[in-house]
């Protein structure tokens, strides 16, 4: 059964930077992971920027993140993959967002959103290639 995971859970209000809470990966069979940030409400004037980093011990999870989804102005979903399969000694992961508000309105920006991630699962060994079916020809 895929690992999934609500990093940030559906309809999540977020007016300020913040870590997400760390979740535990090792379960994972492949460590590639479909990501879907989806954006319900928002103000305008205002981006955000979502990033997931990946830690060993649920505690340091380093300078860089492992994926940054491009930035958000608007409602809508977009979807990216996280490849961790060469990165076996990451655990946890956890997601990081920063939002920037500009313009006259109210001046705390303001989103609702959700992150989820789901694990790809592993491709059959079954599965005809379609370099396989040419060598067959």
């Amino acid at each position: 059964m895929p690992l999934e995971l609500s990093i940030i859970p559906p309809q999540t209000k977020l007016e300020s930077n913040a870590d997400g809470q760390a979740f535990e990966i090792s379960a994972t069979t492949t460590r590639t992971f479909l990501c879907q940030l989806t954006v319900t409400e928002q103000l305008e004037q205002e981006s955000l920027d979502v990033s997931l980093w990946g830690s060993a011990d649920g505690q340091d999870f380093g300078k860089r993140p492992y994926l940054k989804i491009p930035q958000q102005f608007y409602r809508g979903t977009t979807k990216m993959v996280l490849d961790l399969s060469l990165r076996p000694e990451v655990r946890f992961l956890r997601a990081r967002w920063e939002l920037n508000r500009w313009g006259r309105v109210a001046p705390t920006p303001m989103f609702v959103v959700g992150l989820t991630l789901t694990e790809i699962p592993p491709m059959s060994q079954d599965t005809p290639t379609k370099r396989a079916a040419l060598a067959v020809s």
